[in-house]
């Protein structure tokens, strides 16, 4: 074996594994916003209240809580998406959203022509099978206001 055909190897296979590796982060930070997070969240609020009387301070204490949770996993699944994109070279696309785009621009698309990320599908897929599991739980086994 030749040094030369060392360098002739496919870059793409030894990018697999970090590839994974980022599609296994971003799924589990997408599932634990919907399950992990709030879970977390109720049960620092449980210890802070000490007794079977809610109190305000628990309630307070599980807000602030859930919301450093959500931001820091949404700004890791931007750093992750950043990442993945980087490493298989993915063109960037504008993030500004619709409605903050200027009135002169209605007829252009922003990033047409350019796929999303596995990552930005596990994260879809991830609030696809969140509603979907809501909506059952809702429907089915909760006790509805307007059910009879």
């Amino acid at each position: 074996m030749s040094v030369g055909s060392a360098k002739e190897e496919d870059p793409a296979r030894h990018l697999l594994p970090k590839r994974l590796l980022l599609a296994g982060a971003t799924a589990f930070l997408a599932i634990n916003l919907w399950t992990g997070a709030p879970l977390l969240a109720l049960w620092v609020g449980s210890k802070v209240v000490g007794q079977k009387a809610l109190t305000m301070g628990a309630v307070f204490m599980v807000v602030i809580v859930l919301a450093v949770l959500i931001i820091s996993m949404v700004l890791a699944l931007t750093w992750l998406d950043a990442t993945y994109n980087r490493l298989t070279g993915q063109p960037l696309r504008e993030n500004r959203l619709t409605w903050l785009r200027s009135m002169n621009t209605q007829g252009e698309t922003v990033g047409a022509g350019i796929p999303a990320s596995l990552l930005e599908r596990i994260t879809m897929a991830s609030v696809y099978v969140a509603m979907i599991v809501f909506v059952i739980w809702f429907f089915a086994f909760a006790r509805a206001p307007f059910a009879g």
